[in-house]
């Protein structure tokens, strides 16, 4: 029987502005800059606003569409070895975002842990927590942070801080030959 979360169902959105976004964000990371540059997050803040509703929501889906592709791959990596993604990546994920409290509220940390239980288990993460309401401004700094992390647990585990990133763009290659 096929669920309403069902990912065929969802939008996948804008993933390469989404990947751009999580791929800056990386960056920033890695170069040791807190992503709090004035400059940086003005240039975010424009770019998003000149995305208009619809585009906001396209960016919005595409990082949602992320989150499930992240965890999709960790997903067959950790069955690989003979374990459970959920046991492994959420645990690391709630705990990083608890570490996060100036991006990450803790009343958010349980949707975003949904969301990628959701993705675990094969349903659209996006479709999932659609069906509680309308994403909150509040909200958007935890998706943000969830699909980083997802990015930086799989480059961690790789040992190669652009697998992640590499990963996306070659399915989206893909989807542009086929």
């Amino acid at each position: 029987m096929s669920s309403t979360c069902d990912p065929r169902y969802a939008p996948a959105g804008d993933v390469s502005a989404a990947l751009m976004v999580i791929d800056s964000r990386l960056k920033a990371v890695y170069d040791g800059r807190s992503g709090s540059d004035p400059e940086e997050v003005a240039l975010m803040e424009q770019f998003i606003a000149s995305l208009g509703p619809d585009g906001t929501r396209d960016l919005l889906d595409g990082a949602c569409t992320l989150i499930y592709m992240f965890v999709t791959w960790l997903r067959k990596a950790y069955e690989g070895h003979g374990k459970d993604v959920i046991e492994y990546v959420v645990p690391d994920l709630v705990a990083m975002m608890r570490s996060m409290p100036r991006s990450v509220r803790p009343e958010a940390i349980p949707t975003m842990a949904g969301m990628v239980i959701a993705a675990g288990t094969g349903l659209s993460p996006n479709l999932w927590r659609r069906q509680y309401g309308e994403w909150t401004q509040e909200e958007m700094n935890p998706l943000e942070a969830t699909a980083l992390l997802l990015a930086e647990h799989i480059n961690r585990l790789t040992g190669d801080r652009d697998h992640a990133t590499r990963l996306i763009a070659d399915a989206l290659a893909g989807v542009d030959r086929d």
